[in-house]
């Protein structure tokens, strides 16, 4: 029986080296770039958005959905505007581009405003919100998906998880789907044989279940309100950038085209409102505000979106990264393909 040396694995660095060299050898220019973002949202914690996506990365590469040298041309450019083509590109790749496009325009104007369309799957939305951030100023991002979650009191999956992040100074950063869970983490409850939390999905009828193999569309979160936000991020994006309504678009791996997603990120300099020194101050209030806040249980404190993550970040430095079996069996491969 062959097996594989999982310990081999656990360092970060080994992982960004060989998704780095796997990337390469399909011609991604921005490969680094590319595995830095896969290996970083793992580390993270949000496993199904990391380094997990590198085979579904390397098939679009290999069938032509994704294109290895794109050409990323500027439609429309309004000063604070840009619409951005990516030409097919690895999300990921639109993704960063979009991320320098409305740092720039928001340091000349006060804010930058950039609509992506012709992408594909970019990962996790918060990478590119922490990114804005970074450079001072308040990121928000968000991202169309293909349709995975039924409405409110419906059965048939009309919307995809639809990610809201929005993240500013070194420490809030909110990345949140508008559905309860992805679905990837449905797959991966039937893949190793646990049940479903309650409230995660529906079966055909619309009913929830809690048996993976039934579950047939995921639920909105926070029901009709989570209705409300995920179509909220289909008109910020489908509508608003261009690019199929969630239920028209083609789900990974089920096509050899182009999926067309479209993103929006915006960059916003607190200059240019109430003052970076005054949001600077009233974003320590708020934060020692929540963290201060008496816990009901007493061992459990009350954190701010971004504190989760850190956590998993410092533990998976020390311990090691954590992956499925699956991705070890691909990262054992291309190991041998790129020592």
């Amino acid at each position: 029986m062959t097996t594989v040396d999982t310990h081999r694995w656990t360092s970060p660095a080994d992982v960004l080296r060989v998704a780095t060299a796997a990337l390469e050898a399909k011609g991604v220019k921005e490969a680094a770039e590319v595995a830095e973002v896969l290996v970083e949202t793992s580390l993270l914690g949000v496993h199904t958005h990391g380094i997990r996506l590198l085979g579904p990365f390397l098939d679009e590469l290999e069938r032509g959905v994704a294109v290895a040298e794109p050409e990323l041309a500027v439609r429309k450019d309004s000063g604070a505007v840009v619409h951005l083509d990516a030409g097919d590109a690895l999300g990921v790749v639109a993704g960063l581009r979009g991320v320098e496009l409305a740092v720039e325009r928001a340091a000349r104007f006060g804010v930058g405003v950039v609509g992506v369309q012709r992408s594909n799957h970019f990962g996790a939305a918060g990478c590119y919100a922490r990114r804005i951030a970074d450079a001072g100023l308040l990121g928000f991002v968000t991202t169309s998906a293909a349709n995975r979650v039924a409405p409110f009191g419906g059965t048939a999956p009309l919307f995809g998880t639809n990610p809201i992040a929005i993240a500013y100074g070194d420490e809030f950063v909110l990345d949140m789907a508008t559905s309860q869970v992805c679905f990837g983490e449905i797959k991966e409850r039937g893949r190793v044989g646990r049940p479903l939390e309650p409230g995660w999905a529906v079966d055909a009828g619309g009913q929830g279940t809690t048996d993976p193999a039934q579950a047939s569309a995921l639920s909105p979160l926070g029901g009709y309100k989570g209705q409300g936000l995920a179509m909220a991020v289909t008109v910020l994006t489908a509508v608003l950038v261009g690019g199929p309504l969630d239920f028209e678009m083609p789900h990974i791996g089920t096509v050899d085209e182009g999926r067309r997603v479209a993103h929006l990120l915006i960059a916003i300099d607190p200059d240019t409102l109430g003052g970076r020194e005054q949001a600077t101050a009233a974003m320590t209030r708020l934060i020692g505000a929540v963290r201060s806040n008496s816990p009901a249980e007493p061992d459990v404190p009350v954190l701010i979106p971004g504190d989760p993550q850190r956590a998993h970040r410092e533990r998976q430095l020390r311990e090691g990264i954590e992956l499925d079996s699956a991705t070890i069996a691909l990262l054992d491969r291309l190991g041998s393909e790129f020592p």
